[in-house]
C-alpha cells in the first residue's frame, strides 16, 4: 500500500509534527503543499491533507492545491488540522473541494496547536506546548484506525 501525506505548516511546526507522527504509522511519504506533483497522485492508495487553521479555514495554498488536482474517483483521503480556535465546521470547505475532486474521505483528525497570531503574540499565545506527546499519540491512533478501515 502506498500512502502520501500532503501538509502545510507555517508558524510553529504544529501541523508538521502531526504529519510526521501519522506518517510513521502509515509508512507514508511526506510532501509539503508547494512540492506536490498533482499528476502523480493516482499512484497512492491513501492521501492525507493537513493544515493549520487560519480564521477557521485551512491554509489558502492547500485549498488552491486541491482545486488543481485532477478528478480521482473514489481515491481514499483523510484530513487533519491543528488550531488555536474552535474547530467546529472548520473542515467543511476542504471536505467539499475534495469530494468534488472524487475523493472518498475516510476520516478527519484535529488537535490544538500553539497559536501566537495577531494580538495573541503579546501574551505568548495559546496552547503552548501543543500538540503535546498525548496529542501525537492520538494522531498515531487515528492513523492506526485508518489502516484498519483500509483493510476492512
Amino acid at each position: 500500500m502506498k500512502n502520501l501525506i500532503i501538509y502545510i505548516s507555517i508558524h510553529h511546526g504544529n501541523t508538521a509534527k502531526v504529519a510526521k507522527a501519522m506518517a510513521e504509522v502509515l509508512n507514508a511519504e511526506l510532501v509539503k503543499v508547494n512540492d506536490v506533483d498533482t499528476t502523480a497522485l493516482s499512484k497512492y492508495d491513501l492521501i492525507g491533507f493537513g493544515s493549520g487553521m487560519y480564521a477557521k479555514k485551512p491554509h489558502k495554498d492547500l485549498l488552491s492545491l486541491v482545486d488543481r488536482i485532477p478528478v480521482l474517483k473514489k481515491k481514499k483521503a483523510f484530513l487533519f488540522f491543528t488550531s488555536g480556535q474552535d474547530k467546529s465546521d472548520s473542515d467543511r470547505e476542504l471536505r467539499e473541494r475534495l469530494l468534488a475532486r472524487g475523493f472518498d474521505i475516510i476520516g478527519a483528525f484535529s488537535c490544538p496547536g500553539w497559536d501566537s497570531w495577531g494580538p495573541l503574540k503579546f501574551f505568548g499565545g495559546i496552547f503552548q506546548g501543543r500538540p503535546s506527546e498525548e496529542d501525537l499519540e492520538k494522531a498515531r491512533n487515528f492513523a492506526q484506525d485508518l489502516l484498519k478501515k483500509l483493510k476492512a
